[in-house]
């Protein structure tokens, strides 16, 4: 009867191993990814030591991930201004996920949704053939816009997620817009406290991706 309980035990430790190892490993083969929008994730206003990318980098790092985090956003950039350097980011064959945040210039410019959600598509087509995985970042309208265009904006991302099965952020700014604490003297570009929670939104959505 010991001999039985005993190598049930052992059992159900290195199952419990197998799937430990598993989950630490699924996202084995990604290792390097490029942060591609703009000003929210440049790190406008901020140092070079405090930029979203390298807060990024460390957060996986201590969770057990040794990624390499680009950053290849650009502060001003609109959605159609992507179109025009995402070639510069998907010819490496060593970028492996990418983490689509373009759109809040558009909506601060009161570009018209529809050319927004054309120039994303493009975005995310050219990335898609060169089969670099995608996550999508959502950003959300100002009301000030007029409840018709914020309707109209913000559906364009969990639209375009659902369109291309991609994971989806809802909102890049989670817990970081309207808040001052964690926002700089503009009241637009997050601090670095608020980037510090950006990047856990983020990671969060990297460790779950699919």
């Amino acid at each position: 009867m010991k001999n039985k309980l005993l190598i049930f035990f052992k059992t159900l430790l290195i199952s419990l191993i197998l799937i430990s190892c598993s989950e630490t490993n699924k996202l084995e083969n990604v290792n390097k990814i490029v942060l591609f929008g703009d000003s929210l994730m440049s790190g406008y206003g901020l140092k070079d030591d405090q930029t979203l990318s390298i807060i990024l980098e460390n957060d996986l790092k201590e969770a057990g991930y040794n990624i390499k985090i680009i950053n290849g956003s650009v502060s001003g950039d609109t959605s159609e201004d992507g179109i025009d350097r995402i070639d510069e980011y998907t010819s490496d064959s060593d970028i492996d996920l990418i983490i689509l945040g373009l759109g809040a210039n558009d909506m601060l410019r009161r570009i018209n949704p529809d050319q927004t959600e054309n120039n994303l598509r493009k975005i995310i087509e050219i990335i898609k053939t060169k089969n670099i995985k995608i996550i999508l970042a959502g950003m959300k309208a100002s009301p000030t816009n007029g409840l018709a265009y914020k309707k109209k904006f913000d559906d364009i991302f969990p639209k375009l997620a659902e369109e291309y099965n991609l994971t989806l952020i809802p909102f890049l700014l989670k817990k970081v817009a309207l808040n001052p604490k964690l926002n700089q003297s503009d009241g637009i570009h997050p601090n670095f406290e608020g980037a510090k929670v950006i990047s856990e939104t983020i990671k969060e959505s990297i460790i779950n991706f699919d």
